[in-house]
């Protein structure tokens, strides 16, 4: 024990030691400190490498949604015979893709005179996985006075309408998107405005789907230090509403972050998400007036960094302990 003690109070032992730990201390601070940088940059790279592949696939479902929707749009044009025909021509396409909520035609008011006023023929999901038709024009439900009807009257180009809540007590009530098309029929007079449905619980359960794709993707999580990428994925509207989110992330913006998001431009921005200060990656989505942005807590970073850490400590424990076992047998003490 004594022996023990005079090798650690050895004058030449301890000065050689406390070169060695300040040399190490020094080497392992800037190496961390790079490194940390370097991480920094990597995950800025990663991250927003993972942001534009979830955009991207995202953006090709909407894209599918629309190419199907102007089949079933095409159809209705040419078959503008009768009240019967139209239905016809709605149903004719509909498989073309299931996870449409409903196709629809709004026809102009007395355009079918024996339909009255509001003739709108609905193809659509209820609680089963068949289409079901049903006619939802009705003095309750004005079509004509809502914004995508008064928008496509003012337009001949398809788009998005803007997010909206629907509800008539039936399982249909819900969050809804809806792709738009006005029609003319062969006198160039407006005769209806079509439309496809989509769903928020369909848009969530889809960028979940893609956000697990991509969290188990073996090329995107290479040369990560730990086992998956920690994130979610948001919708943001126009209006700088999180529309689209995990059960229980909502993510309220303030005006300042709202306005930013809205100008649609790629970029990122550090905020508190319930308390939690995180990272958010964003940019717009093809064909839909629409932000998609990936959260990233801090947490996930300083997980890397504190990983980090810890191998530069241990580099460091590992060797003041060589140098001292060294001296030890230099000295023979």
């Amino acid at each position: 024990m004594k022996q023990t003690f005079k090798v650690f109070v050895d004058k030449q032992t301890r000065n050689i030691l406390f070169t060695v730990l300040a040399v190490l201390f020094i080497f392992a601070f800037v190496s961390f400190m790079i490194c940390r940088h370097t991480l920094t940059a990597e995950a800025q790279i990663r991250y927003i490498g993972l942001k534009n592949v979830i955009s991207e696939k995202f953006s090709k479902t909407i894209g599918a949604m629309e190419m199907s929707a102007e089949n079933v749009f095409d159809e209705v044009g040419k078959h503008m015979d009768s009240p019967e025909a139209v239905v016809t021509a709605l149903k004719s396409k509909t498989h073309l893709n299931p996870e449409v909520r409903g196709y629809f035609a709004a026809f102009e008011p007395e355009y079918f005179p024996q339909k009255g006023t509001w003739f709108e023929p609905y193809i659509h999901h209820s609680d089963s996985s068949e289409f079901e038709y049903s006619q939802v024009g009705s003095a309750r439900h004005d079509y004509t006075k809502s914004d995508w009807y008064v928008r496509a009257k003012q337009s001949s180009d398809s788009f998005w309408s803007d997010p909206y809540y629907y509800y008539d007590g039936t399982s249909m009530s819900g969050h809804y998107a809806t792709f738009v098309k006005p029609i003319f029929d062969s006198t160039g007079r407006l005769a209806c405005v079509c439309g496809a449905d989509i769903t928020f619980d369909w848009a969530t359960k889809e960028l979940q789907r893609i956000d697990n794709e991509s969290k188990n993707d073996s090329l995107l999580n290479m040369g990560h230090l730990y086992e998956i990428l920690d994130f979610y994925s948001v919708i943001i509207d126009k209006d700088g509403y999180c529309i689209v989110h995990p059960e229980g992330k909502s993510m309220p913006l303030t005006k300042e972050q709202a306005r930013v998001l809205t100008q649609q431009r790629s970029g990122m921005m550090d905020l508190e998400i319930s308390g939690v200060p995180s990272t958010l990656y964003y940019s717009p989505i093809e064909h839909v007036d629409w932000t998609v942005a990936i959260v990233v807590t801090k947490q996930d970073m300083q997980k890397t960094l504190f990983m980090l850490g810890l191998v530069f400590f241990l580099i460091m424990l590992i060797g003041i302990i060589v140098v001292w076992v060294a001296c030890s047998r230099v000295t023979g003490k």
